[in-house]
């Protein structure tokens, strides 16, 4: 039952993960009687624990059925957990308690401060800080956690207040970062960083890229394990404090949902299950992050999870579980379902979208 994104050469992608069939799989959110902009009092059955993209052409109607009706709905009803509430765009939502959570995850950055980095948003920086804080050197001196924090004084340098980089201001030109000629940009005071862990200071360790802390911190399960997560949707080139305002938007959002996937401990039933809305993630980004980013948008389905995604590009939608497909124009010809299923069903459909995913998987 293998499905195949169809480039000129095999591609890593080619065998596409089963779906287990689950004693949850015939759920859905059940929206009917949307009528909001250009939608014409739609029926919609969106499956839950699965990766469905909704597609057609510009202005079919994907964007206000995603975002304006599920979206605004559905974080509503669950933050306030009642299913009696004024409804945007429809008469009766069905099927919508089994979400707990509802994330809208784009491409903005993660933080607009040198002091965020892949470590501090993932959550485990206070795990590394805890590891230092053991060690025999730093119990000799009395050094506690907070001592390892580049955010509170004390263990930080002083010159840059731990940011590892000062900020020279150039009048009518753009301000010029440079580091701090201090610390060298390693946030921390000679103090500090003589307290080693495996040979390495707190601020080597800041230094060291995903991979190599994969295997460093691997005594350490909940930060091998978020590392190791990185490290699989490729990023792990990444350094642990490369400033957070410096990530690509692809980058930020793969950073965005391996944090969602790093809550799920494995072999545990997922009691937290999330609906993820992603609004045309794959724009920007490269080939090759498209497949990692597809890699992710499969684990967290794996994990409990649902996922719904508004894409054009052919490789998400081959890859995608359900597909709710708009049209069949844009505008005042818009604003219906032309048609619902599995990309093997859509192909088949005189569709925008049908034609083009035929053709795509033929090849």
């Amino acid at each position: 039952t293998g499905r195949f994104l169809a480039h000129s050469i095999a591609h890593p992608l080619a065998q596409r993960r089963a779906t287990a069939v689950t004693s949850r799989s015939g759920d859905a959110i059940r929206l009917s009687g949307v009528s909001l902009h250009n939608l014409q009092r739609l029926n919609v059955a969106v499956p839950l624990n699965r990766l469905v993209c909704v597609t057609g052409v510009s202005g079919s109607g994907k964007s206000t059925l995603v975002r304006q009706v599920l979206r605004e709905n559905l974080a509503h009803l669950v933050a306030r957990r009642r299913g009696r509430a004024a409804l945007q765009g429809c008469e009766a939502i069905d099927g919508w308690q089994a979400i707990r959570r509802v994330l809208e995850v784009d491409q903005t950055p993660i933080g607009k401060t040198p002091r965020s980095s892949p470590a501090t948003y993932l959550g485990i920086w206070d795990d590394i800080r805890a590891v230092y804080a053991q060690t025999e050197e730093a119990r000799v001196r009395g050094y506690k956690a907070n001592r390892f924090s580049f955010n509170v004084g004390g263990g930080r340098c002083a010159a840059c207040e731990g940011q590892g980089i000062k900020t020279i201001e150039m009048s009518f030109l753009p301000n010029v970062k440079v580091p701090c000629e201090v610390c060298n940009g390693a946030r921390f005071n000679r103090e500090t960083l003589d307290v080693l862990y495996k040979g390495k200071s707190i601020g080597d360790v800041l230094a060291m890229n995903v991979d190599a802390a994969v295997e460093f911190f691997h005594a350490h399960a909940k930060v091998r394990h978020a590392l190791s997560l990185l490290r699989d949707v490729g990023l792990g080139y990444l350094t642990l404090g490369q400033q957070s305002p410096t990530l690509s938007g692809g980058e930020a959002q793969r950073l965005k949902l391996v944090t969602e996937l790093a809550k799920v401990k494995p072999g545990v039933e997922n009691k937290n299950a999330a609906l993820y809305l992603l609004d045309e993630p794959t724009v920007g980004l490269h080939m090759g992050d498209v497949e990692k980013l597809i890699v992710v948008l499969q684990r967290l389905v794996d994990a409990g999870n649902s996922v719904v995604v508004i894409e054009h590009n052919l490789d998400v939608i081959a890859e995608a579980d359900w597909i709710i497909d708009m049209g069949p124009e844009g505008g005042e010809k818009g604003g219906k379902v032309v048609a619902a299923g599995a990309p093997e069903k859509i192909a088949k459909a005189k569709t925008h979208t049908g034609r083009a995913l035929a053709a795509f998987l033929s090849r």
